[in-house]
Parts: structure tokens; sequence; C-alpha cells
């Protein structure tokens, strides 16, 4: 979806956010394994900064350019994505979320992250905890809860 016009650094990752918490929800356990902050502007992935640096102009390239009147960073791959080694639990997890978020703009898509349970309970500048994806409310909870698991 990076070459969505939509999708700058700040869709990003809130994308990612929502795949790895979904995904804990759904399976208990993580995907991305990514650490959360809580900042002003929703969940901000901590190790996003250090992968794409060496990940920069061997397999992705950092455009900065303007989506309307923002200034926005994209990262643009530099070559065909190997899905292989996903398990098709996890595609699909991906894929659902991308489908669902990945055409808000920035200003949507964090404003949304702010309304789920696991960044409202948390302070700002903290580590967002997985943990509490098991207090999701509608419409953020994908899991499916029996009377069995109550």
């Amino acid at each position: 979806v990076g070459s969505k016009p939509n999708v700058g650094e700040t869709v990003l990752y809130k994308l990612l956010y929502f795949i790895d918490f979904n995904f804990y929800e759904k399976y208990e356990e993580q995907l991305i394994g990514a650490t959360y902050i809580k900042n002003h502007h929703g969940p901000t992935p901590k190790e996003f900064i250090k992968v794409v640096a060496e990940m920069e102009g061997k397999e992705l390239v950092k455009v900065k350019e303007n989506y309307f009147q923002y200034p926005q960073t994209k990262y643009l791959p530099l070559r065909k994505s190997d899905l292989t080694q996903f398990k098709a639990h996890e595609k699909e997890m991906i894929d659902d979320v991308l489908n669902n978020l990945s055409n808000m703009n920035a200003s949507e898509i964090s404003e949304y992250s702010h309304n789920d349970v696991p960044w409202k309970t948390t302070e700002d500048g903290e580590v967002i905890e997985y943990e509490s994806v098991f207090y999701r409310t509608l419409p953020y909870s994908v899991r499916n809860y029996s009377e069995d698991d109550i």
C-alpha cells in the first residue's frame, strides 16, 4: 500500500500497529513484535527507524513529498515482496487490516487509533502493552469471545 497517495509514514505506523495488535488479540502472539510508543499522533513502532535505515537504498527508497499541503515521508520497495514466509492466518490478518484501514489519511487513521483501548490506557511516551487488547471495545475488537472466555 506504500504507493497509495495517502500512505506515508504516519499511516504506515498505524497500519503496523493494527496488524500487530489485532493479531495479538486474535491469536495471543505477536506477528511483527514491534514495541509501540504512545505519542501525540498515535502508536509509533519504536524499531521502525532502525529497520528502515538498514533497508534504505537496498530494499526500499525513502521519498519526501507533500500530500496536499502536508509533508509526507513514503517508503517504496525496490524489490518484490516475498510472501512465502507468512502463514495463511498471518497473511489474512495483514490483508484484513490493509483492506479496512489503508484508505484513511494520516489524520483519519490517527484519530481512529486514539479510540483504541491500548492507546487510550497508556500514558504519553510510554510503551503500549499488548495485553491491553483484551479490553478492546467495538469496533476495534477482532476476536469472537464466547462465554467460556469470560
